[in-house]
């Protein structure tokens, strides 16, 4: 095995008399078939195969105007469908997006469709969910756990603490003082 510089960049069986638009064309299409896809995503994936980057742009051009990518689209099905089916928040559905080559600009709209009362509503349901796992433990162990679950899910601290609040409030526990003591280490 040679070094990484040594290697080739089109696969072992790739036919060098093969059209390179017809080429890229497949790869897209294979990609394509298993999920939607980013240009960006699809951009990587062409210039790992080894394809030239006029005839990705070509390839990806035309996917693009024929609707086959739509990256606008697609950042609105992503934010619809993690937010329903891991309940992350706008914050960590834009970071996921941004890794996925998609421009600000559609960003901040699929995430702007985000209803703030749905996603304060998620943030309650995913601490409903977890709170009868943090029994046993001191209020202090609990909100760390419960606002830290909430936080790696791109909620903000602000509603991280309230959401935990409220809901060891309705089991009787009092966790003012916890909250005092972590929002101290916030500042």
């Amino acid at each position: 095995m040679g070094s990484f510089g040594s290697r080739s960049a089109a696969p072992a069986n790739w036919d060098p008399s093969e059209d390179p638009v017809d080429r890229a064309r497949q790869i897209c299409l294979n990609q394509l078939e298993y999920a939607p896809r980013t240009r960006a995503e699809l951009a990587t994936t062409l210039r790992k195969k080894g394809v030239e980057p006029d005839v990705a742009e070509q390839v990806l051009s035309r996917f693009a105007e024929v609707g086959m990518i739509d990256d606008a689209l697609f950042a609105q099905m992503w934010v619809t469908s993690r937010h329903r089916g891991r309940g992350l928040a706008g914050r960590a559905l834009s970071q996921e997006l941004r890794r996925k080559g998609v421009d600000e600009p559609a960003i901040a709209e699929a995430v702007a469709e985000l209803d703030p009362a749905v996603e304060l509503a998620t943030a309650r349901a995913l601490v409903a969910r977890r709170l009868p796992a943090t029994r046993g433990l001191t209020v202090d162990a609990r909100v760390r756990r419960l606002a830290g679950m909430l936080a790696r899910k791109g909620y903000p601290a602000g509603t991280a603490f309230r959401v935990v609040r409220e809901a060891l409030a309705e089991e009787g526990q009092d966790a003012e003082l916890a909250f005092d003591e972590l929002q101290a280490l916030e500042e």
